[in-house]
């Protein structure tokens, strides 16, 4: 193979800037690009420091950037269906003629390569657009999440030249908060980034009340906004352990919800005795972040295995020996009865069956609550768990406001538009998008294929699809080995499927599932 390259100077890039720039060429011959697609429809090659993935399909190439713009995964060893690849870590999902995100996590599109028979051209794609602003309409995005980030972001690629505000009670700009469980701080766009593209970030700002006949917000510090269109992607709050158990008022219990909570426990429990109470993701997540960190974790779980009825039992049951390896020690089937504590701090955790165990901090997982309290006494429909109310453009039941995120209950396309509250960061994401363009009467549904991942120890296990309801597990690979994909049944049907190891299993199966197509049990076994 005869590659040659060069660079031409270029204009800088600010931001994320949708500039076509030429960033390299490189050339090669056509027996090259033939040979790449004999035994395959997906070639990695690298030229001139870029990792870039070849693509046939229907006898036509393409080519993309080779790393997945989320976490940088290798999109050479993920799922690729017609032209569209999905990442096997997260699965984000791309186009791979324009190089277009179609599904999160992840903001940014692949940069995309010209290709001839003779020649592989670089190109850089960029996707927000400068555009005329036109401040006589408002769009007001209440909550700093993925969800109101994606939405102001869509908009704008749209060329709204509208007003966008994002409002939201944390210190921050908009962070990465999948990342809070590791005490990792990551903003998803720099501040210079939101200000190019006239996205305005109200932070340390709640709001209280919503109007939706004077199309009003009211914050706490009495101030107010009016908008045109709204989104309401407040997500969820942890729930308090205060109402259930005496002691839970003391200063050195703690929920996990922003990034000071976060840097609070870690500052707290280095070379101290942490206790977790939950052991569900977030749980779990900080129990292996701890393991190294603190004197002692100790973890109480209400079931007999962590992720009982979310993953099952046996996989459950792994990941409690792999925390316990690392010194964690698990009392399961068990509850708190009360904390005491000295001078208004927990020293000690009294469990329902007598066991005492120290404490110098006390992180509480047990669920999460939809933020839809300031909703109270408005018109906007929510349901009996307080969640907003949407159809599958993310509307609500008031004209010109939506919801998305945590907060929404919505119809999930893959079970029959089956009604649920899931609280995945791509999905807030998808909602967000899907928002945007309703907004701009570019009707959309939505139909993303939930997906999200854990984090244990360095290993993560990969999720997809909606499992509530499963009936059996049918295993591939073997759990003990830390090596296997799960199929969730529901009768005959694959409903969900989990992975550890076994990449890209079930970035494939969540590819199936965005078809339409069924996986049927014999299928599956």
């Amino acid at each position: 193979m005869n590659i040659s390259t060069w660079n031409k100077k270029t204009k800088t890039e600010t931001g994320q800037d949708r500039m076509l720039q030429l960033v390299s060429c490189a050339w090669t011959d056509s027996r090259f690009l033939y040979d790449c697609f004999l035994h395959y429809r997906m070639k990695e090659v690298e030229v001139n420091h870029h990792k870039i993935v070849l693509v046939r399909n229907e006898g036509k190439f393409s080519a993309v950037g080779g790393l997945c713009t989320h976490y940088g995964a290798p999109l050479i060893k993920g799922a690729l269906v017609g032209n569209r690849v999905r990442c096997p870590w997260h699965g984000a999902c791309f186009n791979t003629t324009t190089g277009d995100i179609e599904e999160y996590p992840g903001l940014d599109s692949l940069p995309t390569y010209k290709v001839c028979l003779k020649s592989l051209t670089l190109w850089k794609l960029r996707k927000l657009t400068q555009c005329v602003r036109n401040f006589c309409h408002t769009v007001l995005l209440i909550g700093g999440g993925p969800a109101s980030l994606q939405c102001a972001e869509t908009l704008r690629q749209n060329n709204y030249g509208g007003r966008i505000i994002i409002v939201t009670k944390d210190e921050q700009l908009p962070l990465d908060k999948t990342k809070l469980s590791k005490v990792e701080k990551i903003l998803l766009r720099p501040s210079d980034f939101l200000q190019q593209h006239g996205i305005e970030v109200l932070k340390e700002k709640e709001v209280v009340s919503v109007n939706t006949e004077a199309k009003t917000v009211a914050f706490n510090d009495g101030t107010s906004q009016h908008y045109d269109q709204l989104l309401i992607s407040t997500g969820a709050r942890s729930v308090p352990f205060i109402v259930s158990c005496p002691g839970a008022e003391m200063e050195n219990v703690k929920l996990l919800e922003s990034y000071k909570d976060a840097a609070g426990i870690y500052q707290m429990s280095l070379g101290k005795k942490a206790v977790i109470i939950g052991t569900s993701f977030i749980g779990m997540e900080v129990a292996a972040y701890l393991s190294d960190k603190a004197a002692s974790v100790a973890v109480v779980g209400k079931s007999k295995f962590p992720y009982q009825f979310s993953l099952g039992p046996d996989i459950g049951k792994m990941t409690m020996k792999m925390l316990e390896e690392k010194n964690v020690k698990f009392y399961m089937s068990s509850d708190v009865a009360e904390m005491r504590g000295v001078k208004g701090r927990v020293k000690e955790i009294v469990l329902q069956n007598g066991d005492v165990l120290p404490a110098d901090v006390v992180i509480v997982g047990i669920g999460v609550i939809p933020n839809s309290h300031f909703l109270k006494g408005s018109a906007v429909e929510v349901d009996s768990r307080n969640a907003v109310v949407v159809d599958k453009f993310m509307k609500t039941n008031i004209p010109d406001v939506f919801a998305a995120g945590d907060v929404a209950s919505f119809p999930l396309c893959i079970r029959e538009d089956k009604r649920v509250q899931i609280g995945h960061w791509q999905l807030a994401q998808a909602h967000g998008r899907v928002a945007a363009l309703n907004m701009l009467n570019k009707q959309t549904e939505l139909n993303s294929v939930p997906f999200f991942w854990t984090v244990l120890l360095g290993k993560s296990i990969r999720y997809t699809g909606y499992g509530e309801g499963y009936t059996d597990i049918v295993f591939k690979g073997n759990v003990d080995e830390r090596k296997f994909l799960a199929f969730y049944m529901k009768g005959d049907d694959v409903v969900a499927a989990a992975s550890l190891n076994f990449d890209p299993a079930v970035a494939k199966v969540a590819e199936i599932m965005a078809t339409g197509k069924k996986i049927t049990k014999s299928q599956a076994e």
